[in-house]
């Protein structure tokens, strides 16, 4: 039980770290986080412990009392998101181009967009950020297998890596527990979180 996932958020209440129970009611106690139950109500160790049990729910015993073990914790000072790389994946394509289409530069639903290869993968272009660009479906049939000059199409802008940081990267198969969902925001998170191949 103790060694159950509490999804950490920052100030912002952006997710930010996952960690285990045992750690989270260090946090807790030390005044460093505080527990947000499913009404996003915050509470610090001793009203926390104060709480009752309910039969259905996750606890843990102590001395004198049985107490609830938490699944969410929201740190009190940090405001930052933790710096890591930008992962090559759809969705991180997609947020760089803003949904876009590079060549009409028409704005679309994802779901009404494509990847496409500047340089044709099958002339030697490599899946990478600075070769992969948002495409409707009618500009990427248009193109074809051909670089943009011999379509007579011109990128909107040159494709490169993002600097933004992104937020936390989970996988729709991490999402453990129901409390963790409302912090979490996907839509079909396998397809576009998955790290593209280069």
């Amino acid at each position: 039980m103790l060694d159950g996932g509490v999804l950490v958020l920052n100030r912002s209440y952006m997710p930010v770290h996952i960690t285990n129970v045992k750690r989270a009611f260090t946090m807790v106690y030390q005044g460093i986080a505080r527990i947000v139950d499913e009404q996003y109500k915050t509470f610090d160790f001793t009203s926390w412990a104060a709480l009752s049990v309910a039969v259905n729910q996750e606890h843990i015993g102590m001395v004198n009392r049985l107490i609830r073990v938490p699944r969410v914790i929201v740190l009190t000072t940090y405001d930052r998101v933790p710096h890591r790389r930008v992962r090559f994946n759809r969705l991180n394509i997609y947020a760089r181009d803003n949904n876009t289409c590079q060549y009409c530069g028409r704005k679309l639903p994802k779901r009404r967009l494509n990847l496409d290869h500047v340089i044709p993968r099958s002339r030697g272009g490599k899946s990478t950020w600075e070769n992969v660009v948002c495409s409707c479906f009618r500009c990427n049939r248009k193109k074809g297998g051909r670089t943009p000059q011999e379509a007579s199409m011109t990128l909107i802008r040159k494709p490169r890596r993002p600097t933004w940081t992104p937020y936390m990267d989970l996988s729709i198969q991490s999402i453990r527990y129901e409390e963790w969902k409302p912090f979490i925001h996907f839509v079909d998170a396998s397809y576009w979180n998955t790290e593209l191949e280069e």
